[in-house]
């Protein structure tokens, strides 16, 4: 059975941080491209970044040098950095790991208000 849990999320002022993580399991983790995406009120769900087994990285433009994506094969975890949130950057935020098929994690919420 393929879990992928997140953990991380929360409350947080506009300018601050959070470390969002999502820990996997009942997948080859190493050969996944893992990868994070965000569902605001009302709007689609929308990439944020990916990043493949060979460390590869791709940013959606809002996340670009505000947020960093890593992952440690060895936990089976994937992280995301988010520095200088915005309120803009409020959603619920879904783990994804894909290879032949692709699975969600049922997400973290991630509220930046003052």
């Amino acid at each position: 059975q393929v879990r992928l849990v997140e953990s991380g999320g929360g409350l947080v002022q506009p300018g601050g941080s959070l470390r969002l993580s999502c820990a996997a399991s009942g997948i080859d983790f190493s050969v996944n491209t893992m990868g994070w995406y965000r569902q605001a009120p009302g709007k689609e769900r929308e990439l944020v970044a990916t990043i493949n087994p060979s460390n590869r990285k791709i940013y959606a433009d809002s996340a670009k040098g505000r947020f960093t994506i890593s992952r440690d094969n060895a936990k089976n975890t994937v992280f995301l950095q988010m520095n200088s949130l915005k309120p803009e950057d409020t959603a619920v935020y879904h783990c994804s790991a894909r290879y032949n098929d692709r699975y969600w994690g049922q997400g973290a919420q991630v509220t930046v208000s003052s």
